[in-house]
């Protein structure tokens, strides 16, 4: 029995089947992600969509969808569905689905009359190619196959619109045809493992509507061109792949590839198994360079989300050379001993106060993996200028106080996780002595003296005094006895007592500068007003700012983002702190916790985990459709389960 297996009454009801998205990234960047019935409903949605950094860097759309028509005795039977003004869906293929099974393929099976047909999308591992896979499964008549390609060639941002400057003309190539509809893009090759036809019926679709744009508050209506069709006779039993790829590849070998490819996959057929297929889909190789897609499908590579993600996405599956790749990658980008955390107009943004110790905890954890790896060897230098830039302050953003604590503030930027901005302002701008940073501060000190303690004499003498001071410093800022919590963050002499989970970063950290009390105090705190089965609130519900549920247009949103709205990367903090304080008494929360999870394998995106999710029940997943941190904390609490079994 198929683990993510849709039947055809949930298939046929448009509300249900429109919610689950599916998306498959490869090695080389570009992914493919449509609806479980194949109709887009995001303007990032598209069979091939592939990074151009010959262009801006970013993703663009090349072939939005495939609609296939069965034609049996002269009636033409439309499979493709896609969406237009007023509710109004055409053709309406989706009647004629039966099943989707997502366990190894996208696979839907078509019925039209006596007709079985099924569609299986399968994306190639190394290359700007995807493959889909057409099997008759049943017919009782000649039946013919033809498949027509939506062309978007855009920005994945940004919607087409029909005009006079596209270039409608194309080539013939082997069994197939290469389209390029503006200057600056790669050709698109289009080509099926047997000959077909191609007739060329050149046309524009207007007014395709995206239905999730629509309800964020954007642009949401698009012209598809359309540059004909192919048509191949078929018969029972028979396959055809067709292949749309920037590359022309050999026709006869598409089959042996489609398979080879097939043979790769890891089944999604456990909760276990559907997090190891997604963590292997942030993971991109491009030019030298590995890196971490921070999200899927609009995120890009982050650099406070790399590091928080590393350890659950590469040292639990055990791919440590991955690992120090995406590292290297990283170090390579640094300057003045800080991590660029993102690309705002295609330039690196280094606004992040705590990315390069978020750096050093990943190195903490590749440590206990490979614990003959020598980090100090390898990262000595870096660690150092991390540290040097922190202590001595970085052109007034970020700088260690005389209590040893860090401040860190900039205006007009926001520089913690908490980063929503409306108008130019932070939302929850947290500026000054922030616990989370300063938390993964002494404990990137205390770390960085370990390791260099027998190896760099100079080093550890100068910072040895620091680990007391930041100690007590942390405690006397943030700690409030009778609240028994700690402050989110100080500002001279204001400090924010608002209940939020970044403390419980410092309750998980190897080098924590609480006592056990104090940790079993906060986890009381988190748990009576934070937690939930998806993760934990950014703000709690007692709080007059708290937005329990997230959704309308991208301010009423950004408003929502960390005022109330659950953040699944914390649960990997949360329970680190409950089995360091109650052991192997506390495995069976945090196992109920992981296991809750299943159930979100089939919901949104289809064997992933969705970057957030609302603070009120029934806590509907929101943002992202797949993101790394919260896939990556799953992996680290399963670990972390097993480990005490």
């Amino acid at each position: 029995m198929s683990y993510l297996k849709f039947e055809k009454t949930e298939l046929i009801n448009l509300e249900y089947s429109l919610s689950r998205e599916v998306i498959r990234s490869n090695r080389a960047g570009s992914y493919a992600s449509t609806t479980i019935i194949g109709c887009n409903t995001r303007k990032y949605h598209g069979l091939l969509v592939c990074p151009l950094e010959e262009m801006d860097g970013e993703h663009h759309v090349l072939l939005s969808t495939l609609d296939a028509t069965v034609v049996q005795h002269n009636k033409e039977f439309n499979l493709g569905i896609h969406k237009y003004e007023g509710d109004h869906y055409v053709p309406k293929g989706h009647k004629y689905v039966r099943e989707f099974d997502t366990t190894k393929t996208s696979t839907l099976i078509y019925r039209v009359g006596g007709v079985i047909l099924s569609r299986e999308i399968l994306l190639v591992s190394r290359a700007e190619q995807v493959l889909i896979r057409y099997t008759l499964l049943d017919a009782h008549s000649d039946t013919l196959l033809r498949l027509r390609p939506f062309l978007a060639f855009r920005n994945y941002h940004a919607l087409s619109k029909s005009n006079l400057y596209a270039n409608t003309r194309y080539t013939e190539v082997e069994n197939g045809i290469m389209s390029r509809l503006y200057e600056g893009y790669p050709g698109l090759y289009m080509q099926s493992s047997k000959f077909a036809e191609f007739v060329p019926v050149p046309d524009w679709y207007f007014n395709v509507e995206y239905l999730e744009e629509q309800r964020r508050g954007y642009d949401y209506k698009e012209d598809l061109y359309v540059p004909g069709y192919f048509e191949m006779p078929v018969k029972k039993g028979e396959s055809i792949i067709f292949s749309a790829s920037t590359s022309e590849v050999v026709a006869g070998g598409l089959k042996r590839k489609f398979n080879a490819e097939l043979k790769q996959r890891i089944p999604k057929d456990s909760l276990k198994n559907c997090l190891l297929n997604a963590a292997q889909q942030f993971i991109v190789r491009k030019k030298g360079s590995t890196e971490i897609k921070a999200g899927f499908p609009w995120f890009g590579t982050w650099g406070r989300d790399t590091f928080m993600a590393l350890p659950g996405l590469t040292l639990t599956t055990g791919d440590l050379t991955t690992a120090l790749k995406v590292i290297d990658s990283m170090v390579a980008r640094m300057e003045q001993g800080l991590f660029p955390n993102t690309a705002i107009q295609g330039r690196p943004a280094f606004n992040s106060s705590d990315a390069p110790l978020w750096f050093i905890r990943a190195l903490q954890q590749y440590a206990k993996y490979d614990p003959e790896f020598d980090i100090w060897k390898k990262y000595g230098k870096v660690i150092k200028s991390v540290l040097e830039t922190y202590r001595n302050g970085n052109s007034g953003i970020i700088r260690m106080l005389d209590n040893g604590l860090i401040h860190a503030e900039d205006e007009g930027n926001v520089l913690t996780w908490m980063d929503a901005v409306i108008d130019g302002r932070g939302v929850t701008p947290r500026p000054g002595v922030v616990v989370e940073v300063n938390a993964l501060w002494y404990n990137a000190v205390c770390q960085a003296l370990q390791w260099s303690e027998k190896r760099d004499r100079a080093f550890y003498k100068s910072y040895s005094h620091l680990p007391e001071l930041i100690r007590n410093s942390f405690v006397d800022q943030f700690w409030d006895q009778e609240r028994e919590y700690l402050a989110d963050y100080v500002n001279g002499d204001f400090k924010d007592y608002s209940v939020r989970p970044s403390q419980v970063v410092a309750v998980s950290v190897d080098h924590s500068p609480l006592t056990s009390e104090m940790k079993k105090s906060i986890l009381d705190v988190v748990e009576g007003e934070l937690l939930t089965p998806r993760g934990l609130r950014s703000l709690s519900p007692k709080n007059e700012d708290y937005k329990g549920v997230y959704e309308g247009n991208q301010a009423e949103r950004d408003r929502a983002y960390h005022q109330g709205t659950v953040w699944p990367w914390l649960l990997e903090h949360y329970a680190e702190g409950v089995l360091i304080i109650h052991k192997k008494s506390g495995q069976s929360q945090i196992k109920k916790i992981y296991e809750g999870f299943e159930e979100e394998m089939s919901s949104r995106g289809i064997g992933s985990i969705s970057e957030i999710y609302d603070g009120n029940p029934p806590h509907f997943a929101r943002g992202a459709i797949s993101q790394a941190t919260g896939v990556a904390a799953l992996l680290r609490i399963s670990e972390m389960i097993e480990g005490f079994i």
